[in-house]
C-alpha cells in the first residue's frame, strides 16, 4: 500500500508551508502552484473523495477555505480567486486524498482560459435532472 503525501504532510512527516492548522483541517501552499498564493485545504483525516467526508469535516472544510480565500487572494494582489475540487482522475484528482485549492487569480492571466461550454439539446437538461434526483434517493 503506498503512504498518502496529504496525511503524511497533516501528520508533520513532511514539511510543507503552513497557513492554518486546526483538530480537522490543514491549510498550506501547493508545491506546484498554478499561481502565486495557489493554497491547498486538506481534511487531516484520510477521504479519497469529497462524498466521503462526514458532515462536520465537509463543513470545517468549507469555513476554513472561505475563511482563507480573501486573505491568500489579497496577500499577492490577485482580481479574484478559484475554489476547486476534483474527485476522481478523470476530474483531475492526483493526490487521492480530498483537497480544495485556493487558486488567486489575476486579470488576463490565461489560467483556465477556456472551459468548454455548451447548450443542452432539448429535453437532455430535464432527463439528466430526473436521474440526479432518482439518485439522490440512494
Amino acid at each position: 500500500m503506498s503512504t498518502c503525501v496529504f496525511c503524511e504532510i497533516s501528520a508533520g512527516r513532511i514539511p510543507c508551508t503552513k497557513l492554518y492548522e486546526n483538530e480537522h483541517v490543514l491549510a498550506f501552499l501547493d508545491i506546484g502552484p498554478i499561481s502565486d498564493g495557489h493554497t491547498l485545504v486538506v481534511p487531516k483525516a484520510h477521504y479519497d473523495r469529497l462524498h466521503q467526508c462526514p458532515p462536520d469535516v465537509l463543513a470545517e472544510l468549507g469555513r476554513v477555505v472561505g475563511f482563507l480565500a480573501e486573505p491568500v487572494a489579497r496577500a499577492v494582489q490577485a482580481d479574484g480567486y478559484n475554489v476547486l475540487n476534483n474527485n476522481g482522475s478523470a476530474a483531475g484528482q492526483v493526490v487521492e486524498h480530498v483537497h480544495v485549492h485556493i487558486i488567486p487569480r489575476k486579470t488576463g492571466d490565461g489560467v483556465f482560459d477556456r472551459w468548454p461550454a455548451y447548450k443542452y439539446p432539448p429535453g437532455k437538461a430535464e432527463a439528466i435532472a430526473e436521474k440526479i434526483k432518482k439518485n439522490l434517493a440512494r
